[in-house]
């Protein structure tokens, strides 16, 4: 895998990028400020009611839907027949405040050529809420969301391909930015440029074992633990 100091002198690689693809959930806002755990924990708290279980045993349930089926709510569709949009509705009821804005990353992205988009496993709805807090006011050319994909989620490749369809877009000339690894691998298939999020101040990402399976393969392009600076780094390269 290129680490970062390594990566500085191949950032000109982003030159031939016309179309910049954001996952949203621990990419465009940090991991450390713990909104997605909000989401973790609604979600537990939804099958312990759903299935009259314990939080301990829900969350085990939680997580094997999540690894087997790419997200809990997928899981939970084709095992419980639940309906989507009160999960949805539920799970995504959070408190957005947390989030701090963030006007570089705002600058960074309004500063890159070309179209951008969002490309969450989440909903339209709480990207919106996101966007709104991190005062990122870039004019996305879409929110490609869970509703979107049919329902199915990254890391689906049938997923990838609508997304392509509905946008147009050439992933030759396209890069991805996501917080997991797996995720990444069908965009570098496409041809797409892909760049890890990590947690910030460290190498280390603190996800389960098994959502660290591929990060040191080919198929990760790129490492940074802070996007906006990233960004930045890659706006000068190309700017030459």
């Amino acid at each position: 895998m290129v680490t970062e100091h390594e990566q500085h002198s191949g950032l000109e690689a982003f030159a031939r990028v016309e179309n910049w693809i954001f996952d949203l959930d621990n990419t465009l806002y940090p991991h450390h400020s713990n909104l997605f755990a909000q989401i973790d924990e609604k979600m537990t708290s939804y099958l312990s009611k759903l299935m009259d279980l314990e939080k301990g045993e829900a969350r085990k349930v939680q997580k094997s839907y999540y690894r087997t089926y790419g997200t809990t709510m997928r899981g939970l569709m084709i095992e419980q027949g639940i309906t989507p949009d009160d999960f949805l509705d539920y799970v995504h009821d959070i408190d957005h405040s947390v989030l701090e804005p963030d006007p570089k990353l705002n600058t960074m992205i309004e500063a890159l050529p070309g179209h951008k988009y969002v490309f969450t496993n989440g909903t339209v709805k709480h990207a919106e809420a996101v966007l709104d807090r991190l005062g990122v006011s870039t004019e996305f050319q879409h929110i490609f969301d869970i509703v979107s994909a049919d329902l199915i989620p990254k890391p689906n490749g049938s997923t990838y391909d609508k997304f392509l369809e509905l946008t147009g877009i050439d992933p030759a000339k396209a890069a991805m930015f996501e917080d997991l690894s797996r995720n990444l691998k069908v965009p570098h298939e496409r041809g797409m440029l892909t760049t890890l999020i990590v947690p910030r101040g460290t190498r280390e990402v603190f996800h389960e074992d098994w959502e660290l399976e591929g990060r040191d393969d080919n198929h990760v392009l790129y490492v940074t633990d802070h996007l906006a600076d990233f960004l930045e780094d890659i706006r000068a390269a190309i700017s030459h």
